[in-house]
């Protein structure tokens, strides 16, 4: 029996404020040169968060009417959403999109979840549940922090690469280390896209300059439109910094102290400055994956260009 043929997929990724909504409503939305030949799911790890709207720069309400999204609002605060949850949701919603006639667009900036997604999730080692156990009881008497600097010992690499906030990625590289005798780095990844999909890959690029001014920007934007009402709201709703989306840039630096920071003029600065390193660190990560299109986020004919080239022809046609 012959094979099916692979589901064309269009992955763009770009850093945060690069442009990619921006670019994604010209292309995609209604009057757009590709309307109605998408399905658009998103690749972001914190816009899947319902309620952190400001924060996460999630499209508003009109856009998602005009283009809308897979996998935002898909969460609570307190739920984990896992780089396999995100493969797995994603492979869900591209046979759907394919399914229904149109060509499944991964858009977004969590370049973890975009490269899992291409090549498959490294074999990493079951979860034991005895030694989990006894992990998440050590985080709750010792906290993140002191495990997080037995990780950076263990693992540096897998250190570097997780919040000293986040006990699920912290807990679960120290079970890898644990368990298997190695690190969580030397499961890894696949050197070969999946089968069944067929990848076109542009990555969005900006000038250093002016990409951090875009932040800038972006962050002072955020403050105006009710950022800290709304970490504010979250707290009244009874959430914290315990709470994996509550670790996000964003919302993790309003809790850097003992209580909620009122000073939101330093927390702006906190947020603008964890945004560019985490922007620099996007810069790097995708655009090292072989095959790849990088591409002048301002180059819109060049894009426009790549992606008709990429597209089948509609059915019916």
């Amino acid at each position: 029996m012959d094979r099916p043929p692979d589901i064309p997929v269009l992955v763009i990724f770009g850093s945060t404020a690069s442009g990619k909504t921006a670019l994604a409503e010209r292309l995609f939305a209604d009057g757009g040169p590709f309307a109605g030949r998408i399905g658009l799911v998103s690749a972001d790890s914190m816009q899947v968060y319902r309620g952190m709207d400001i924060g996460t720069a999630k499209p508003d309400a009109s856009l998602l009417r005009r283009l809308p999204h897979e996998l935002i609002d898909v969460r609570d605060v307190t739920e984990q959403f896992s780089v396999a949850d995100f493969v797995s949701l994603a492979d869900a919603a591209c046979a759907r999109i394919h399914a229904g006639g149109r060509v499944p667009l991964i858009l977004g900036g969590t370049g973890f979840y975009i490269r899992n997604f291409l090549y498959g999730l490294p074999a990493t080692p079951p979860s034991d549940p005895d030694t989990r156990a006894k992990l998440q009881d050590r985080l709750a008497r010792e906290g993140a922090a002191a495990l997080y600097r037995e990780l950076a010992a263990k693992d540096p690499r897998r250190a570097s690469e997780v919040h000293p906030n986040d006990g699920y990625r912290i807990t679960r590289a120290l079970e890898v280390c644990e368990t298997s005798g190695t690190t969580f780095g030397s499961f890894a990844l696949p050197s070969t896209y999946r089968p069944g999909y067929r990848f076109l890959v542009l990555v969005l690029t900006r000038e250093r300059g002016d990409l951090y001014g875009r932040i800038d920007r972006r962050v002072e934007a955020m403050f105006s439109e009710g950022l800290a009402e709304e970490v504010s709201a979250l707290v009244a709703a009874g959430y914290g910094p315990e709470d994996p989306g509550m670790r996000a840039i964003g919302y993790r630096e309003f809790f850097e102290g003992p209580a909620l920071n009122p000073d939101t003029r330093a927390v702006r600065e906190r947020v603008a400055a964890d945004t560019k390193r985490y922007a620099k660190r996007q810069e790097t990560y995708v655009r090292s994956l072989p095959g790849v299109v990088c591409v002048p986020a301002e180059a819109l004919g060049t894009v426009s260009w790549l992606v008709a080239d990429f597209l089948p022809p509609p059915r019916g046609t």
